[in-house]
């Protein structure tokens, strides 16, 4: 990034003495403010972390289309025309930007305070991470939905299964899942949820394809073990790596290897419990 700024310095110099030269200074301010704005657009958006950000999320659905039955697999290739799991896997973070989608938004996470299970919680009335599954699971079982509806809510517990398992979206509602708490990430400004979403996970330098070929090694009893249960009972372990999580640091903490070195193996543990949970919940729905 420093690299294309400096480089973009040079160019607009140049062109400031080419605008004065031919007398177009005003076309050149115009031009000059648009790709400025451009340019910071495109910074911000690259720098927000997001639901365990695209290599979480790939990783997750590489790691599901491992424990897919054959059958079952080949059902999904042809609902989706070919695509794989991990191409489809940030396509609810793809539509943020689109207003026919906000309804959508709440069902990237649950809040619940400490402490206090799913069942016992308080409900967002516009949904939540728990919902939005359900709501995907019944669309994908119903006979009578369009293959369209399918499509669409076959790409959103893609994404929604990794989400429950990102341990900041299920997260406080008083900091919204750990995005108000600052923090110094290798001497760069980050916050909690971030952290988890995305910046271990650059930090470790794998593409999703690695991450996912570099899981533990699991029997077929471990993975049993790991599939029983209810997205309920899922969402309340998940709080409790959010309290772990959020007990591990203090805000403004300068934070570095150590912090990897300690947390990153809990990141990896549940990108694959959320690959192999994906895979069990495809199996249910399209055996």
């Amino acid at each position: 990034m420093y690299l294309f700024f400096n480089n973009l310095i040079i160019v607009c110099k140049h062109l400031t003495i080419l605008a004065v030269k031919f007398n177009v200074m005003k076309q050149f301010k115009y031009f000059f403010f648009s790709i400025l704005f451009l340019v910071f657009t495109y910074n911000a958006s690259a720098s927000i972390g997001d639901d365990w950000g695209q290599t979480g999320h790939r990783t997750v659905g590489k790691i599901a289309e491992r424990y897919l039955k054959p059958s079952v697999r080949k059902k999904i290739e042809k609902l989706l025309n070919g695509e794989r799991l991990a191409l489809v896997s940030t396509f609810a973070d793809e539509i943020k930007s689109d207003k026919r989608y906000r309804k959508f938004g709440t069902w990237h996470y649950v809040n619940m305070p400490f402490g206090v299970k799913y069942e016992d919680s308080k409900k967002n009335p516009k949904g939540d991470l728990i919902t939005g599954i359900l709501k995907c699971e019944e669309v994908l079982l119903d006979g009578h939905a369009s293959k369209e509806d399918k499509v669409f809510y076959l790409k959103l517990l893609v994404h929604l299964i990794g989400d429950l398992h990102q341990p900041m979206h299920v997260g406080r509602a008083e900091d919204k899942g750990g995005n108000t708490i600052q923090l110094q990430w290798f001497g760069r400004g980050t916050n909690l949820h971030r952290l988890w979403d995305s910046d271990m996970i650059n930090q470790y330098q794998m593409t999703y394809t690695e991450l996912s070929e570099n899981t533990t090694k699991l029997s077929k009893h471990a993975v049993k073990y790991l599939q029983q249960g209810s997205i309920v009972d899922w969402a309340n372990e998940t709080q409790t790596y959010a309290i772990k999580a959020y007990a591990s640091v203090k805000p403004g903490e300068k934070l570095s290897y150590r912090y990897m070195y300690d947390n990153f193996a809990l990141v990896r543990s549940q990108l694959q419990k959320g690959g192999v949970r994906l895979a069990k919940i495809l199996n249910d729905i399209f055996s």
